[in-house]
């Protein structure tokens, strides 16, 4: 039998609310007529959420978390009916904003399983797929998208309607202005590619091979003088087709803001590389 719910007697739950069985919510915590929560979450101390929210199975939001507020758009239109998608399992920590979208009936998307770290925030339209990171105090722009298990570091900041591939690492305090392409590993200000993520495709179960051929894909775009036009066209014509190889290919093909470059050189960027070769 499922268990009852358990709300704190100071919690303002709306009666238009949808509260699923075991949800728990906690002290001072506000939770407006649109609002849906799933069974099993769990819903800290003086938490808001406002607008139109889901909230999936088991998910966890820490104190002080703020779901579904307004857009920081001044194009946006009060009344709007736009909301904040949580995934099942997906866990919120404390004082985190997450914004809705800004068109009818649009979604800001946090996907199943992700990991959203202290004081971060995730702002209208953007899509996070399932098992991002992001790290504390992060900022993740308008309309971004964020691939499957990449990480966000912390005190990062993501330009809008910019993306970052699956399985990608950005490094603490980077800026992020150019599409980060999917298994790299990108640090500074502005972001610049400095090798494969090996150590996260490794810990997500990609075979050696696979990171073989990925660290082949990678002196071709980023150490070969090609432009990346070119650079595709030479790793298409000279490695072993795969999925992970095609993912990387029709990411930077569709690319309209460009990818991020390799570090500039020069004493301005001596910032050591690394060294990806021995991690494999």
């Amino acid at each position: 039998m499922a268990a009852p719910e358990s709300i704190h007697p100071s919690a303002l739950v709306d009666p238009r609310a949808e509260i699923g069985a075991g949800v728990r919510i906690g002290a001072f915590s506000i939770i407006g007529p649109d609002v849906t929560v799933e069974a099993g979450a769990e819903i800290g101390h003086r938490v808001i959420l406002e607008g139109r929210v889901v909230v999936g199975r088991r998910v966890k939001i820490g104190h002080g978390a703020v779901l579904g507020g307004a857009p920081q758009d001044l194009k946006f239109r009060e009344g709007t009916p736009s909301g904040v998608r949580v995934g099942a399992e997906a866990v919120i920590r404390e004082y985190v904003t997450i914004h809705r979208a800004t068109q009818p009936d649009g979604w800001t998307e946090v996907g199943e399983g992700c990991l959203l770290m202290a004081m971060s925030h995730v702002a209208h339209d953007c899509r996070l797929e399932r098992g991002v990171i992001v790290i504390n105090y992060a900022g993740i722009t308008g309309h971004c998208e964020i691939g499957e298990r990449a990480t966000i570091g912390g005190l990062s900041g993501v330009v809008p309607f910019t993306r970052v591939g699956a399985y990608a690492y950005v490094g603490g305090a980077s800026k992020v202005t150019s599409d980060v392409p999917p298994y790299m590993l990108v640090d500074g200000s502005p972001a610049t590619v400095r090798g494969v993520n090996v150590v996260g495709l490794r810990r997500a179960g990609v075979p050696p091979g696979e990171r073989r051929r990925l660290q082949e894909a990678y002196r071709l775009l980023y150490r070969s003088d090609l432009t990346p036009r070119s650079a595709l066209e030479r790793i298409q014509e000279e490695l072993p087709a795969s999925p992970t190889l095609a993912r990387l290919v029709d990411f930077i093909a569709s690319s309209k803001r460009g990818i991020c470059g390799p570090p500039r050189s020069g004493p301005a960027e001596a910032v050591p590389e690394i060294d990806s070769e021995r991690l494999l």
